[in-house]
Formats: structure tokens, C-alpha cells, sequence
């Protein structure tokens, strides 16, 4: 059993200041994703230059993890972690908007902070995590990612109007990077009040560990995880699958779009859509999840499964829907799988987890990419077949996670 903070804030208050920690900082880097790629193009950088610039930094932000978890787990330094990461975000994406001044370094200076940024994200998600896994109580577990998750998303909203209104009052797409330093820097005295307030969060929630051990798990095996319970194992490759079978929203507009259902200038607000109903099947999923644990998360691989069918099909209504869906399941995949991590994963290993499950997940992106890509053009039928038959590994794989945990 975790507990609550001692001195300063309530647990609740606690848990809702990092919410809006992230709501914050979901502004700026939702913000910057939203128009980085037409913004180095404005800087002269291809379409190949913008793809692989996006495409590290996604790789970076997940893959990295597998360093930083361990790295906070042996250090003990979760707050600090979080700190810089965090501020990161603050500093790099406001930076982006001196990139057109600098003439033809404008495109390296654009693509290395926005690599910097996603770096950021990588050193702080796996220590936030634990710090918010050691501030909810074993009750609260599913409720405390359920609202953070669901604050996120409010941020993850706004951001992008925001970048959006600045970029159509001032004609230029510069002048929004540097309004995002507004939040960023809220973001960062939310920050230091949590580390006022809630003094606990500073120091090491165990002891250090021996010598040998803290030495054992330096290794390759300790930053993959290969100590933690095989149950955690059985529960990430679940996730695996199903983030694979969801694919990207980047998959999904582009198929609607070039199927005429959405307007270009309209595919914004279906992503929209989507992030209400992630918002919401968080905070649903997560008050659920406390009252019957992971029997909830069930529910996923049968969400994803129909994905495909309605979100590629050919009328709007249950291109829609599929949309819709699409954003439950990842509202789920995104908030309360880190409560189940939190209850499998030692509380002193839980950086680690959270390092290993992100990386996990993102392999599994990248190859529903793959698949998504190169099949729903011309081979749709095969698409929802694979992705259907994907689901059910990743059912009984869930199921064997739940019940090697009931059995021990």
C-alpha cells in the first residue's frame, strides 16, 4: 500500500496538480506536433527530411525509455527525471520560433529541438508514472490515471487551436511557438508548487538497493525489464498487439480524406472527436478498473478488433464511429494499462516498467503502421482479418496475465 502525502497537499489535490502539469505541457508539444511538418517545410526542409525528423523523434520518445526507467529506478531521482524532462518541453518547443531568422541553419536548429523535445519526453514519462503510481492509494490506482489521463487530453485539445487561431490572425506559423511559452512556463511553476507542497515526492520512495543488485540491474536485463514478473511480460505484449491493431490516426485520416469522405480542413475536428472519447473512456475505464481490476481491460482487444471495419468503411457515419471507438481504445491504452502496470511491477521497479510497457507499445505502433500502410489501399478485407486474429492473441494473452496474478 502506497500512501498518501504527508504534509501539504491532499492526495487528490495532488493528483490533480499533475494533471494539469501535463494538461499544460500537452499544450505546447500537441501544439508543435500539430504543425511541425509544415513548419520545416516552410524552413526548406522535403518531405523525406520531415518524415525522418517526426519519425526519430516518436522513436526517441518511446525507445529512449528503456534507459531512462532503469536510470530512475537505480538513482532514485524520479522527481528530478521529471523535472527536466518537462522542462525540456518548456524551453524547446518556444525556441522553434527564432528557426526562420537563422536563414539556411533555420531547418537543423527546427529539427534538433524538436528532437530535444521528444528526448524530454522520454526522460520524464516513466518517473511521472511512478510518481503518480506512490501518490494514489492500491484503490485509487485506476481513478488517479483515469483523471490524469483525461486532464492530458484537455491540453492535447487546446494546444492545436491554439497554434491554429495564432497561425490564421498572424498569417505565419512562427508566432504560435512562441505564445506556447505561456503554458510551458505555467507548467514548470505548477512544478515547483508540487515539490513545496508535496515534499514526499522528493526523495526516494525505497531504499537504495546493494550493491550487487543495483549492479545486476545496470545491465542489458535490467533495462529490458528481464527481472520483472512474468506477468508484466504477458500484459505488455497484450498492450502490443493492441496498439498495433489500432494503428495511427494518421492512417485513419489519410484514408478518409483521400476517399473524399472529410474535408482536409476538417480532419482536425474528427481528431478531435477522438480525443473527447479518450478523455472520456479514461476516467470511465479508470473508476471502473478500481472496482474490478483488470477485467476491465477485456474490453480492448474487443474495441480494437472492429476498428478497421468502421473507420476505413465507405460512409461517414461509421467512418465516425470507428473514429470514436478508435479514441476509447486509446484513452484505455494510454491511462488505465498504467494502473494494471503499477499493481503487477514492484514498487521500486516501476520506472523501469513504465520504460519497458512505453517501448513495448511502441514497437507495436510501428508495425501496425506497417501493416496499416501497406494494406488499406488495396487489401482492406486482409487488414480486418489480421488485425481480428491479432485481438484474440492478445485476449488470451491478457487473460493469462490476469490469471497467473490470481494464482500467485
Amino acid at each position: 500500500m502506497t500512501e498518501a502525502p504527508a504534509q501539504g497537499w491532499s492526495t487528490w489535490r495532488t493528483i490533480v496538480a499533475f494533471g494539469f502539469v501535463s494538461l499544460l505541457a500537452d499544450m505546447v508539444y500537441e501544439g508543435m506536433r500539430s504543425i511541425s511538418g509544415p513548419f520545416l517545410g516552410t524552413l526548406g526542409a522535403s518531405a523525406l527530411v520531415v518524415g525522418i525528423v517526426t519519425g526519430a523523434g516518436e522513436a526517441m520518445a518511446l525507445l529512449l525509455r528503456l534507459g531512462t526507467g532503469p536510470w530512475a529506478d537505480r538513482s532514485g531521482r524520479h522527481w528530478r527525471l521529471t523535472v527536466v524532462g518537462y522542462a525540456l518541453t518548456a524551453v524547446c518547443v518556444p525556441l522553434l520560433a527564432i528557426a526562420p531568422a537563422l536563414g539556411t541553419a533555420g531547418v537543423a536548429v527546427a529539427a534538433a529541438l524538436i528532437l530535444c523535445e521528444r528526448a524530454g519526453k522520454a526522460i520524464r514519462s516513466p518517473s511521472k508514472s511512478a510518481l503518480l503510481a506512490r501518490v494514489a492509494s492500491s484503490g485509487n490506482m485506476g481513478k488517479a490515471f483515469g483523471v490524469h489521463k483525461a486532464l492530458d487530453q484537455v491540453g492535447a485539445f487546446a494546444g492545436p487551436l491554439v497554434v491554429a487561431g495564432v497561425a490564421a490572425a498572424t498569417g505565419v506559423l512562427w508566432p504560435g511557438f512562441a505564445v506556447l511559452a505561456i503554458p510551458g512556463a505555467l507548467s514548470l511553476l505548477v512544478l515547483a508548487q508540487l515539490a513545496r507542497r508535496v515534499p514526499t515526492l522528493t526523495v526516494s520512495e525505497e531504499p537504495p538497493v546493494d550493491a550487487a543488485e543495483n549492479s545486476h540491474r545496470s545491465g542489458l536485463a535490467g533495462a529490458l525489464g528481464i527481472d520483472l514478473p512474468p506477468r508484466f511480460h504477458l500484459f505488455a505484449c497484450a498492450s502490443a498487439l493492441a496498439t498495433a491493431g489500432l494503428m495511427t490516426f494518421g492512417v485513419i485520416s489519410y484514408r478518409f480524406v483521400e476517399e473524399g469522405l472529410v474535408p482536409l480542413a476538417a480532419a482536425p475536428l474528427v481528431y478531435a472527436l477522438a480525443m473527447l472519447t479518450a478523455a472520456v473512456a479514461a476516467l470511465g475505464t479508470g473508476f471502473l478498473f478500481d472496482r474490478w481490476g483488470a477485467r476491465v481491460l477485456y474490453v480492448v482487444p474487443l474495441l480494437v478488433a472492429v476498428v478497421p471495419a468502421l473507420a476505413f468503411a465507405d460512409r461517414l457515419a461509421l467512418v465516425l464511429g470507428g473514429v470514436a471507438l478508435w479514441g476509447v481504445a486509446t484513452g484505455v491504452l494510454d491511462s488505465t494499462v498504467k494502473a494494471q502496470v503499477a499493481a503487477v511491477v514492484p514498487s521500486h521497479r516501476r520506472a523501469t516498467g513504465y520504460g519497458v510497457f512505453a517501448a513495448v507499445q511502441g514497437i507495436g505502433a510501428l508495425a501496425g503502421g506497417v501493416v496499416a500502410g501497406a494494406l488499406v489501399t488495396r487489401h482492406l478485407d486482409a487488414l480486418v482479418v489480421i488485425v481480428a486474429g491479432a485481438q484474440v492473441v492478445a485476449m488470451v494473452l491478457f487473460a493469462r496475465s490476469r490469471l497467473s496474478g490470481l494464482s500467485t
